[in-house]
């Protein structure tokens, strides 16, 4: 199995799709609740 340098939150999806991109080297989170509580307290628009 390879090693990844940087997984992301959306190692805990189900989505195939959403899998796929658990190891980009960006700090996606899945919609939800915690994506919308991070945004708001940093004062950060969520990307649609």
């Amino acid at each position: 199995m390879p090693e990844h340098s940087f997984t992301n939150k959306l190692i805990n999806e189900k989505s195939p799709y959403l899998l796929q991109h658990a190891h980009n080297p960006v700090n996606w989170y899945p919609w939800g609740q915690e994506a919308f509580e991070k945004a708001k307290s940093e004062d950060k628009l969520l990307l649609v």
